[in-house]
């Protein structure tokens, strides 16, 4: 296992040390890693003074343990975190897995050491936010969330930043949209910054509704919320199966999984799943390999009228139109 010693920081100085742990370099915003280690992308941009962002799109040839001390405690790093395969995070005495389906987003103060660990043949989409604390108070301003305590969650002195959460199905979409896209130059770097922007609001507006509740939740009923919405996914193009199928699955009353699914996720069961079958069928049109008809056999919609229906009901414009628009 190869074992990096780096740190993060809301500024660019940690860039060019990270790149030599890696045994890479830096090519303009790129970080190029040698290919028996990695192939993929690494971009970072400063958005602004202050926020950071670290895109990292790569699949891994070698099992990797990052081990993160950073010499400046006035940042929080959000770490969005899609990998599929085996991840690791051991941060404060805490362990936890991290991936798609897993934690999926990781909120941790500048102050603290952690540690990465990474299996060969894994695949990581992950985007890393570094802000400043005095720039997370500005964002709190400015999107005009209320929080009582707001100088005790952005005052190192008074508080010590640290949560593992599920990213909302916005964020997932968010991210995923960004993922789209050619990476580097001018428009990449504006969407970038706006996915920063947009990642932060919904973060913020989450935690003021309360509704980041995972350290209340027992860690068998994460994990069996958490395999639902795989199932979900899995089943994507069907339709949608019954709650009772799926709380006899992980043998839960389908009260108690209703009220899990909506506290992890935000949604309903339903609409989770209506939400990832609308952003399949967008995919689908985007690809332009099948007609509108076929998609809507493809994800066993009634009829074409149905299917337009639920699509417009999602983006406010019919299938049709939005294939003009490609």
């Amino acid at each position: 296992m190869k074992i990096i010693e780096h740190s993060y920081c809301a500024d660019l100085s940690w860039v060019e040390p990270f790149a030599r742990q890696l045994d890479g370099k830096i090519d303009g915003n790129f970080i190029v890693v040698p290919d028996d280690i990695q192939s993929g992308t690494r971009y970072f941009l400063e958005c602004e003074k202050g926020i950071v962002a670290y895109y990292i799109d790569v699949k891994y040839h070698k099992n990797l343990h990052f081990i993160q001390k950073n010499p400046k405690d006035d940042f929080v790093g959000f770490y969005y975190d899609l990998t599929d395969g085996e991840a690791r995070l051991m941060t404060n005495n805490t362990i936890c897995d991290l991936g798609r389906w897993k934690y999926n987003l990781a909120v941790i103060d500048g102050s603290l050491k952690a540690n990465y660990q990474i299996k060969s043949g894994s695949h990581t989409y992950a985007l890393c936010i570094f802000i400043q604390k005095n720039k997370l108070a500005a964002f709190i301003k400015d999107d005009t969330v209320l929080f009582s305590d707001l100088q005790q969650i952005t005052d190192p002195k008074k508080n010590t930043v640290i949560r593992f959460d599920r990213i909302s199905n916005d964020s997932f979409h968010i991210l995923n949209d960004l993922r789209k896209l050619k990476v580097g130059g001018p428009v990449f770097d504006l969407n970038l910054k706006a996915t920063v922007h947009m990642l932060m609001s919904n973060y913020l507006k989450k935690i003021a509704r309360n509704r980041i509740i995972i350290q209340t939740v027992k860690e068998s009923d994460i994990q069996n919320i958490i395999a639902m919405q795989m199932f979900l996914i899995e089943n994507i193009e069907g339709p949608f199966p019954s709650i009772l199928s799926m709380t006899e699955k992980i043998k839960m009353s389908e009260t108690k999984f209703k009220i899990l699914f909506k506290k992890m996720t935000g949604l309903t069961p339903y609409s989770f799943f209506m939400n990832n079958k609308m952003a399949l069928a967008k995919e689908l049109l985007e690809d332009g390999q099948l007609s509108i008809s076929q998609i809507s056999n493809r994800l066993h919609f009634s009829n074409n009228s149905h299917f337009t229906l639920n699509f417009k009901e999602h983006f406010g414009l019919s299938p049709k139109s939005f294939m003009k628009q490609l």
